[in-house]
């Protein structure tokens, strides 16, 4: 059996899906593997403010994002448009400096799960203002942070699991 005729572990596209939004992203491999991540998961990919690269289908298309069409990505110029965008969903703000741990978050569909540029992450006054929604992913080493594509795929995929996303998981045939 050849891989593209295996059948695949796979979940029902969630009802409410939740939102990734990256704030003005530097590397386009980490948003390409963010993406790829949207895409398995049916979540909804927001890029935020001035990104560090191209997104038009020739830039997509030369870096080989073969399943790019499969993500509903939106751009907004700033996070005033991507809140309108958005009115009643619960923001979870994730930094290498929150204090609270994203397992201690309360995730509900709909939500949206905001991350900051590699270099600097999420800008203080942002966090200060959203103070109770501040969570870090807690590590054991010396190393500075996780990187973004890490970070996001670890936070997605608890959110899916503590909302019973992930359960009534099936092997299905390709179509």
């Amino acid at each position: 059996m050849s891989d593209e005729t295996a059948a695949r572990l796979r979940v029902p596209p969630p009802a409410s899906p939740f939102h990734v939004a990256l704030l003005e992203p530097e590397i386009p491999q980490n948003t390409g593997s963010i993406a790829r991540l949207c895409a398995a998961t049916c979540s909804v990919l927001h890029l935020v403010g001035r990104l560090g690269f191209r997104i038009d289908e020739k830039a997509v298309r030369r870096a080989g994002l073969d399943y790019w069409h499969l993500v509903d990505v939106r751009t907004h110029p700033d996070l005033e448009h991507l809140a309108q965008e958005l009115p009643r969903a619960r923001w979870h703000l994730f930094s290498a400096r929150g204090a609270r741990s994203y397992l201690d978050a309360a995730f509900a569909p709909g939500d949206l799960l905001l991350f900051g540029k590699e270099s600097v992450g999420l800008p203080d006054d942002l966090t200060t203002a959203h103070d109770g929604r501040v969570w870090g992913v807690p590590t054991s080493g010396g190393v500075r942070s996780l990187n973004l594509s890490n970070t996001v795929g670890i936070v997605l995929f608890e959110a899916l699991r503590g909302t019973g996303a992930l359960s009534g998981a099936a092997l299905t045939e390709p179509t």
